[in-house]
C-alpha cells in the first residue's frame, strides 16, 4: 500500500516549468545586451552597415540577430536538458517504487505458494492413503498381533461336589487345540483384508482369523509383501488376473508344480512383473519376505483344499493374498 501511494505521488508531481526560468532570464539579458551593443555600434558610434547595397544590409541583419538566435538556441537546449533530467528522475523514482511493489508481492506469492504446495502434498498423501486404505487399516491391526505362541491353559478349577463327571483338560493343552476350527468363509474374508475402514464384517473376520495360528502367520506374511509391493506402486486391486479352475488349485495343493499348473500364474501385467522381478533380484529383504510368504501359502493351500468346495476355492482365488501369490509365484518360477 505504501509503495502504491509512492507511485501515485510520483506520478502526480508536476514538472518544474516556471513562467520564466533562470535560463530564459539569462537569454533575455544576453539578447538585450547584444541588441544594445549592436545599436551602440551601428547608430551611436555612426558606423554604417557592413558593405553596401542589399548584401551589406543582409550582413548587417545577420551580425545583429544571428548571435541572438544562437543565444536562444543554447537556452532552449539547456531548458530541454533540464526537463529531461527532471523526467528521468521522476521515471527512476517510479521504477524504484514499482520494483519495491513487485518484490513485496513476490514475497507474498511465495508465501502463499508455499502454503498451497503443502496443501497439494497433503492431498497427494491423502489420495495415496485412500488407494492403500485396506492395507493400511489392516496392517495397523496385524502388526500389534505377532504370531500366537502356544499358551498354557489356565489350571482347571477344583471339581465341586456333584461335578465329578466333568471332563478336565490335561496340563499343557493350548487354547488353539480346544478352539473351534476357523470357518472357510472367515478365512477367505480375512485373506482378502477389509475393503475399507467401515468394513465391520471384514474386520470381524480378520480378528477371528488371527486367533488361528497358521492363518495369522499367512496374513502377517501377506501384509509384509503387500506393503513392500506398494512401495513400487503395485496394488492388488489394480491387477486383473486370469482365473484358474478349482481343480488346478487342488493339483497345486497336492504338490504338483511346473507348467501343468501354469494357469495359476494369471497375472499378465508386464510392468508389475518387471518391477517385482527387479525388486526380487536386488532387494534381499523383499526376496526373503516373498519366499517366506510362498512357503506359508503352500502350506495353507494344502490344508485349505481339503476342506473347501470348488466355489470356496474360486472365491479364494480372487482375494488379494491369492493375487500376491500369482504375482510372486510367476516371478519366483513356481509355474515354470
Amino acid at each position: 500500500m505504501a509503495d502504491s501511494k509512492q507511485i501515485r505521488s510520483v506520478n502526480k508531481t508536476p514538472a518544474h516549468h516556471e513562467t520564466l526560468s533562470t535560463i530564459e532570464v539569462v537569454a533575455i539579458a544576453l539578447s538585450v545586451l547584444w541588441l544594445l551593443a549592436s545599436a551602440l555600434f551601428f547608430l551611436v558610434m555612426g558606423t554604417g552597415p557592413i558593405g553596401g547595397g542589399a548584401f551589406g544590409f543582409v550582413m548587417t541583419v545577420l551580425a545583429i540577430f544571428l548571435p541572438v538566435a544562437m543565444i536562444w538556441v543554447a537556452a532552449m537546449s539547456a531548458r530541454t536538458t533540464r526537463v529531461m533530467r527532471e523526467e528521468s528522475r521522476r521515471l527512476q523514482a517510479a521504477i524504484d517504487a514499482i520494483r519495491k511493489t513487485y518484490v513485496s508481492q513476490s514475497k507474498l506469492q511465495d508465501a502463499l505458494g508455499g502454503e498451497q504446495s503443502v496443501s497439494r502434498k497433503l492431498d497427494e498423501i491423502a489420495a495415496a492413503q485412500r488407494k492403500t486404505e485396506t492395507a493400511l487399516a489392516t496392517f495397523s491391526t496385524i502388526r500389534q498381533a505377532s504370531p500366537a505362541l502356544p499358551r498354557l491353559a489356565p489350571p482347571p478349577a477344583p471339581a465341586a461336589a456333584g461335578q465329578d463327571d466333568q471332563v478336565s483338560l490335561p496340563l499343557g493343552t493350548t487354547a488353539e487345540e480346544i478352539a473351534p476350527p476357523l470357518p472357510v468363509a472367515d478365512m477367505i474374508r480375512a485373506l482378502n483384508f477389509p475393503e475399507n475402514a467401515q468394513d465391520k464384517a471384514g474386520f470381524d473376520a480378520l480378528r477371528r482369523a488371527l486367533k488361528d495360528r497358521s492363518t495369522a502367520q499367512l496374513i502377517q506374511a501377506a501384509q509384509d509383501v503387500l506393503t513392500l509391493l506398494s512401495q513400487d506402486g503395485i496394488y492388488m486391486d489394480d491387477l486383473r488376473p486370469d482365473m484358474a479352475r478349482p481343480e488346478i488349485w487342488r493339483r497345486f495343493a497336492e504338490g504338483e508344480r511346473g507348467r501343468s499348473i501354469a494357469a495359476l500364474g494369471g497375472i499378465r501385467d508386464r510392468s508389475s512383473l518387471a518391477l517385482t522381478a527387479a525388486r526380487m533380484k536386488n532387494d534381499t529383504i523383499f526376496r526373503d519376505a516373498a519366499h517366506h510368504f510362498l512357503r506359508l501359502f503352500d502350506r495353507m493351500m494344502t490344508r485349505f483344499a481339503g476342506i473347501a468346495e470348488d466355489a470356496d476355492i474360486t472365491e479364494f482365488a480372487d482375494t488379494r493374498t491369492a493375487r500376491a501369490f500369482m504375482l510372486l509365484g510367476r516371478v519366483a518360477g513356481t509355474f515354470d
